[in-house]
């Protein structure tokens, strides 16, 4: 990769959507068994099967660590993204589905706030008016009765914050290889949790082995996607476009937990739906545009 690469917002999009699934099937793991099982345990075995996972690519490309640009950097974006996966994993089991994802969606628009300020991407009037609209769904298809501050809302306010300052970091780094990219992230989650994973682990029955080493694959793969839909995509088309996350988790929540939205929960979703498209179709147009 090359950091003078072109965007490219519709194959950026493809990216995207293949991390979201792959990220609901494995936090939908973590909600199942999460309860069950230290934080901190969860995640550093994410991170071991990532490693294992990543280790055929890094003994065939291993002249690419040679040189880790910008370090420091390369460190605040472990440090962040282990704080967010780490509350995110802790949220998770302890808010429904929906209502974590929703959470999730002041995430983008906090994005497009800093790449506007910090690297001074220029972010288009319909992509304001786009993310405006998603975020009145999501208000919409928030239902507030029942809902107590508790651990888990501030772990997302958490997520929120770190998840943030690592997506614009990742931007920062956007010359750096995706391989020494994920593998930097694996090996400092591990090293991050392996402290507090030995201190409180807990046994693992043969039937939970195999779903939670399927966290590890899933996510790393997740991964993967996420870093390059952030090569190929702007910052405001994949922020929006990260709205529809929120019909894809509703559903699992349905079917996997039984969890019932309300009818606001889908007037919310439609708007945000809504939001996602318009902003795809326009991205398209300005595609064709600059082509003719």
């Amino acid at each position: 990769m090359t950091p003078d690469a072109p965007r490219d917002n519709i194959r950026g999009g493809a990216w995207l959507f293949a991390d979201m699934a792959l990220n609901i099937w494995a936090l939908g793991i973590v909600k199942a068994l999460g309860l069950g099982y230290p934080v901190a345990q969860i995640v550093f075995l994410r991170a071991v099967i990532g490693l294992v996972l990543l280790s055929p690519w890094i003994l065939r490309n291993r002249a690419a660590f040679a040189v880790v640009p910008d370090l420091p950097l390369q460190i605040l974006r472990i440090a962040l993204s282990a704080a967010t996966l780490t509350a995110s994993y802790f949220a998770i089991s302890r808010v429904p589905l929906a209502l974590f994802t929703t959470m999730n969606f002041t995430r983008p628009l906090v994005v497009m706030v800093l790449a506007a300020l910090l690297l001074r991407e220029r972010i288009t009037p319909a992509q304001w008016g786009a993310a405006a609209l998603a975020m009145v769904g999501v208000v919409i298809a928030i239902d507030p009765d029942g809902t107590t501050p508790g651990p888990g809302l501030w772990a997302l306010a958490l997520v929120v914050l770190t998840g943030s300052g690592a997506v614009i970091v990742t931007r920062r780094l956007r010359g750096t290889p995706t391989l020494v990219l994920m593998t930097s992230y694996t090996v400092g989650l591990g090293l991050c949790t392996l402290p507090f994973a030995l201190w409180s682990w807990q046994p693992i029955p043969m039937d939970h082995l195999v779903p939670l080493l399927a966290i590890g694959v899933f996510a790393q793969s997740a991964q993967a996607c996420f870093l390059r839909a952030h090569y190929n995509g702007d910052a405001g088309v994949l922020s929006v476009l990260g709205y529809m996350s929120l019909p894809l988790s509703t559903a699992a929540g349905y079917l996997a937990f039984g969890e019932v939205p309300t009818l606001r929960f889908y007037a919310g979703a439609a708007l945000v739906v809504l939001a996602a498209a318009s902003l795809t179709v326009s991205g398209r147009r300005r595609t064709a545009l600059r082509i003719r």
